[in-house]
């Protein structure tokens, strides 16, 4: 197990739309401990594989609080399948946008079919965070951003931050002082 470092906007890998994993074996078992330890280090409660640069439909997530005990999730080839018609709004981070944090408004609930780490297809249904976090790490293996739901002057000041500063070689200021894991979905 390793931590891998984590792609940061505006890496164009970020944009590319991953590929659904054909069979689960030793290297994919490899990626998603490797996942879990990088997810766990940053610390966020979701991490898509195109965030470590391997662009296969892999999500792993942790919802637990901080003093409960860890609760893993792996969700292989996830995909949604059903959306409700209504919505929520939750502040969202994202572990390759450090440290900048927005309101964006989803549907409230998601229906997600996915392969298990045996193969073993599976199909939940989710609300609350849970269900933000899914839509999120899902949207990162569709080259999806959480800023893609925010209004477009947010948008291109966000990335002109940190395009200049990758230019520069440093981290981007923050835009916010918010330390809370749970923000940092993914």
């Amino acid at each position: 197990m390793a931590v891998r470092d984590i792609l940061i906007i505006p890496d164009k890998r970020l944009r590319l739309k991953s590929e659904p994993v054909g069979g689960i074996d030793k290297s994919i078992r490899a990626l998603v401990d490797d996942m879990f330890e990088t997810m766990y280090a940053a610390p966020g409660i979701g991490l898509a594989a195109i965030q470590i640069g391997v662009p296969q439909r892999v999500v792993t997530m942790d919802l637990a609080k901080k003093d409960d005990p860890k609760a893993p999730l792996v969700f292989i080839n996830p995909e949604v399948t059903w959306k409700a018609d209504g919505s929520s709004t939750y502040e969202e981070g994202c572990l390759s946008i450090p440290e900048y944090y927005e309101e964006v408004e989803r549907p409230s609930a998601v229906r997600v079919k996915y392969l298990d780490l045996d193969g073993k297809q599976h199909e939940i249904e989710a609300t609350g965070l849970l269900a933000t976090c899914l839509q999120h790490e899902i949207d990162h293996t569709n080259g999806v951003l959480f800023i893609d739901y925010i209004s477009k002057l947010k948008r291109d000041m966000v990335v002109k931050r940190f395009k200049k500063a990758a230019k520069k070689g440093e981290p981007a200021k923050p835009l916010a002082d918010d330390k809370e894991p749970s923000h940092h979905i993914g």
